[in-house]
C-alpha cells in the first residue's frame, strides 16, 4: 500500500496543466482556479464551465488532443483525459520536466494524489485514502462539511485577528492558547451561524479579556450507545475539560471526551451512593469557579428518574453558569432498539414511566401506574425484579408480557421477553447486568408476533 506526505501546495500564480475537458477534469480546473493558480487546459472538448473560464480569460484552453511538449514550464499536472496512451506519453513527459503529475484512477502513476478538501474560507479540511478509493474520500468529505458550517470561516478569521493582536500586545503563547480554547468552547460560532457577526465580535472580545470562564453543561448519555448522542453533546464532550459522570455510562460515551479532559466517576454502583448528591453538587460549582468547562454526563435521562434538577438549581444558586442539552432519553430508546413500540393502534394508547423501587410505598405506586396505563416503563428495572414483577402481577395478571433490555444501543444490548411470572428468573438465567430497562405491556407480544411474521414472509 502506497503512503502519501499530506501537504497544502502554495499555487499561486504557477502554471499547472490539466489534460482533458470532461467532468472530472473540470472539477479539478476549477479547484487550481480557487487556489489561485494559472491554468492551461488541452482538450478537444470542454464542459461548460471550462469554456466559460476560458472565454472570461481565467485560464488558457488548448483545443485539442494532448502533444507531447504540452507539459512544458509547468510546475503541476492533472492527466483527466483517462485514456491508457495519454497516460503513459504524459507520465514519461512529467518525469523528463520534472512536473508534479496527478493521473486520475492511476495511483501508480501519480506523483501526488489530490484529496477530497472541505473548504471555508482559509479552514481547509483535505480527506485522503492515497488514491484507494476516492469515492470514500468524497463521502468523508460530505459529512464533514455538515459538521462545518459556514459559520467557521468567519470564525477562523476572527480568532486570526485576535491572534495577530495577541502576539503584538507580547501575550504569552500559554496565554495565548487559552483565550483560543475559549473561543473555540464559547457561543461565538453559534452567533455567526446565526447572522449576528457584531454580538459574535462583542463576545469574542469578551473571551479576550477572561478567557476562563466555567460553566456545567448537563448531559444525558441515553440508554447507552455512543452514536446516539446527539451533534451537540458529542462537540460540548470534546470541549470538556472536566466530565463528572455517573458509573454505568459506557466507556464509548467517555471516549468521546477530549484527551486532555480529566474523567471523575461519581455514580453508583449496586444500589450504593458512592458519592453524596451534596458533594457532587459541590464537586461541579468548584470546577466552573476555577474556570473549567465541566460537563455532568448523566446515565439515561437527567431529567427523568435523575437529580438534574436538584443539580441545576445548585449551580444556579451558587451563581454558575448551567447549560442542559438534551438528547435521545434512554425511556422511549431502549424499548425502540429493541423493537418495541410503547404505543400501537389497537394494542396501547398510553404509557407511563416509572422507576424500580420495591418498597411498600413505591411498589403501591407502580401498581397503580400499571392500572393506570396500557404500556409501563420501568427504569433501572434490573433492581427488585423479581418482586416488581411480582408486584404488578396482582394487577395485571402473571401472564402480562413484559422484556427487560439491557445496555440498550451498545454492542452488548441483549432482550430478554416473557411475561411477569417468568421475567425475573429468565433474566437471571441470562445473567443480565444493568443498565435495563423493563418494558410491560401488551405491546410486547404484539411486537414479537410482528417480528415473527415479517421472519415468516
Amino acid at each position: 500500500m502506497s503512503r502519501c506526505y499530506p501537504v497544502a501546495l502554495q499555487l499561486e500564480g504557477r502554471r499547472c496543466v490539466v489534460l482533458g475537458g470532461g467532468q472530472p477534469g473540470a472539477a479539478k480546473v476549477l479547484g487550481l482556479l480557487e487556489a489561485g493558480a494559472a491554468v492551461t487546459v488541452v482538450a478537444a472538448a470542454v464542459e461548460a464551465e471550462v469554456w466559460l473560464a476560458a472565454a472570461d480569460g481565467r485560464l488558457t484552453l488548448v483545443e485539442r488532443d494532448y502533444r507531447p511538449g504540452d507539459l512544458a514550464g509547468a510546475w503541476l499536472a492533472i492527466d483527466a483525459t483517462g485514456s491508457d496512451e495519454v497516460n503513459a506519453a504524459c507520465r514519461r513527459e512529467a518525469a523528463e520536466c520534472g512536473v508534479l503529475l496527478n493521473v486520475l484512477d492511476r495511483p501508480a502513476l501519480c506523483d501526488w494524489i489530490a484529496p477530497a478538501v472541505v473548504r471555508r474560507g482559509p479552514l481547509q479540511v483535505a480527506v485522503s485514502t492515497a488514491g484507494e478509493s476516492p469515492f470514500l474520500a468524497s463521502a468523508l468529505r460530505r459529512r464533514l462539511e455538515q459538521d462545518l458550517g459556514e459559520e467557521w470561516e468567519p470564525f477562523v478569521l476572527l480568532v486570526g485577528e485576535i491572534r495577530r493582536r495577541l502576539r503584538l500586545e507580547g501575550v504569552p503563547p500559554a496565554e495565548q492558547e487559552e483565550v483560543y480554547a475559549a473561543l473555540l468552547r464559547s457561543d461565538v460560532r453559534r452567533l455567526l451561524r446565526e447572522g449576528r457577526p457584531d454580538a459574535a465580535a462583542a463576545l469574542a472580545e469578551e473571551v479576550v479579556r477572561r478567557p476562563r470562564r466555567g460553566r456545567v453543561w448537563l448531559l444525558g448519555a441515553g440508554p447507552g450507545g455512543a452514536r446516539l448522542l446527539t451533534v451537540g453533546a458529542r462537540e460540548v464532550l470534546a470541549h470538556a475539560q472536566v466530565v463528572f459522570h455517573d458509573a454505568l455510562v459506557d466507556p464509548e460515551v467517555l471516549a468521546l471526551a477530549g484527551p486532555g479532559a480529566r474523567l471523575v466517576d461519581v455514580g453508583k454502583r449496586a444500589g450504593a451512593q458512592r458519592v453524596p448528591q451534596a458533594r457532587i453538587n459541590a464537586m461541579l460549582v468548584t470546577a466552573a469557579r476555577r474556570g473549567a468547562e465541566v460537563v455532568r454526563l448523566k446515565g439515561g435521562d437527567p431529567f427523568v428518574f435523575a437529580r438534574g434538577g436538584e443539580e441545576v438549581a445548585s449551580l444556579a444558586e451558587a451563581g454558575v453558569e448551567v447549560r442542559v442539552l438534551p438528547g435521545v432519553s434512554a425511556a422511549t430508546a431502549a424499548p425502540a432498539l429493541a423493537g418495541i413500540p410503547l404505543t400501537m393502534r389497537g394494542v396501547a394508547s398510553s404509557v407511563a414511566f416509572a422507576t424500580a423501587r420495591a418498597e411498600d410505598g413505591a411498589m403501591t405506586e407502580l401498581r397503580r401506574l400499571a392500572a393506570s396505563a396500557d404500556t409501563l416503563v420501568v427504569l433501572m428495572g434490573l433492581s427488585g425484579l423479581r418482586e416488581v414483577a411480582a408486584g404488578l402481577a396482582e394487577v395485571l395478571g402473571l401472564d402480562r408480557p413484559a422484556a427487560v433490555v439491557a445496555s440498550a444501543g451498545t454492542p452488548r444490548q441483549r432482550v430478554v421477553r416473557g411475561d411477569l411470572a417468568t421475567i425475573a428468573a429468565r433474566c437471571a438465567a441470562a445473567d443480565l447486568a444493568a443498565p435495563a430497562t423493563l418494558v410491560v405491556g401488551r405491546v410486547v407480544a404484539a411486537a414479537a408476533a410482528g417480528r415473527r411474521l415479517a421472519a415468516a414472509g
